[in-house]
């Protein structure tokens, strides 16, 4: 038989399973998915003798791709370059990073499908996984998803998963792997989207931004009971209703003729005194009196219809600084209001 070439990855594969022995090779296979796993125990039934020197060729790439995988890791591509480099040169440091980048990249395609998940049967997959892989999958989700996920878990796992979303730089590619694999065993139908991932603290600052003030509140004193710099620096990243009283009073007034005004008297039953003041203080004494009038209107409220209507002003506002029409200042670092 034949020493494997570059193009022999399943060849190389059977071998390996060969040479890891039974129990090894059975863990392999409870985490592949089920074509896989076809497809390489019919290459072992095929395997003839194959030869020593093939033997030592397929365990070397096995470790360097181990390495590889455990210097990215560890510290990063620069750091796992710069290790490689001195082990086994420019050609193969660039071979290996590639090729593990290139995995990477397939596992990420299946991440990305969690999209269009249906979010209380994706809740109740991550329920039983660990934080930091939850905060992966939160990472291929948009915000308002992913808060709505987080929402569905233990409340006790919340702040850990958004900490470990805040510190999210890149993923190691054997977690990737296995929260693919496992997403293809245990999820149907998912559509494949366009790559829309976000990780660290702008990340869960947008997370958070999403969920209602209380719940967030609680989950940032959680976080800076164990990292006060940390739980600072998402707070600085965030921006809510209340830190409106940062807007200047014409940015103020461009936002107003923007909204709905049954949305903005409805937001306003949860507002505090000084915002309202803001609020009165950009609109002409007619427009004020109609706006009071229609929260008269209102009566008892729901508090989650106020942090919703709240969530849509939010939205509105970071859309007009994206159009440059309105600078919101949300470096302040104030005690965060609810």
């Amino acid at each position: 038989m034949a020493t494997p070439t570059a193009n022999s990855g399943l060849q190389k594969a059977a071998i390996l399973m060969v040479l890891l022995g039974e129990d090894a090779a059975s863990h392999i296979y409870h985490n592949l998915p089920e074509n896989d796993v076809q497809r390489l125990t019919r290459r072992i039934a095929e395997l003839e003798h194959f030869k020593p020197d093939a033997a030592i060729a397929v365990l070397e790439e096995y470790y360097q791709l181990t390495l590889t995988q455990g210097y990215l890791a560890e510290g990063g591509p620069e750091y796992a370059q710069r290790l490689l480099v001195k082990a086994f040169g420019e050609g193969g440091a660039k071979r290996l990073l590639d090729q593990v980048s290139n995995a990477m990249e397939q596992n990420a395609v299946h991440l990305e499908s969690l999209q269009d998940a249906d979010p209380q049967q994706l809740a109740k997959f991550l329920e039983v996984e660990h934080p930091q892989t939850i905060a992966l999958i939160l990472a291929h989700l948009n915000s308002r998803q992913a808060s709505t996920i987080l929402m569905r878990l233990p409340e006790e796992a919340r702040a850990e998963t958004v900490k470990r979303l805040a510190q999210l730089r890149q993923f190691s590619p054997e977690v990737a792997q296995k929260v693919a694999i496992a997403l293809n065993k245990r999820l149907e139908s998912l559509g494949e989207q366009s790559r829309r991932a976000y990780a660290g603290f702008k990340g869960a600052a947008e997370l958070l931004n999403q969920l209602d003030p209380i719940t967030s509140k609680g989950i940032l004193e959680i976080i800076e009971k164990d990292d006060p710099k940390m739980s600072l620096a998402i707070r600085n990243l965030m921006f809510t209703f209340e830190d409106l009283l940062g807007v200047p009073e014409a940015g103020v007034r461009e936002l107003l003729g923007q909204l709905d005004k049954k949305t903005l008297a409805m937001s306003l039953r949860g507002a505090s005194e000084e915002l309202k003041t803001l609020i009165f203080k950009s609109m002409s004494s007619r427009a004020v009196d109609m706006l009071k009038e229609d929260m008269e209107i209102l009566g008892a409220v729901r508090a989650k219809d106020v942090n919703h209507a709240q969530r849509e002003i939010v939205d509105v506002a970071r859309r007009l600084e994206a159009e440059g029409k309105l600078v919101l200042s949300a470096e302040s670092q104030e005690e965060y209001v609810v």
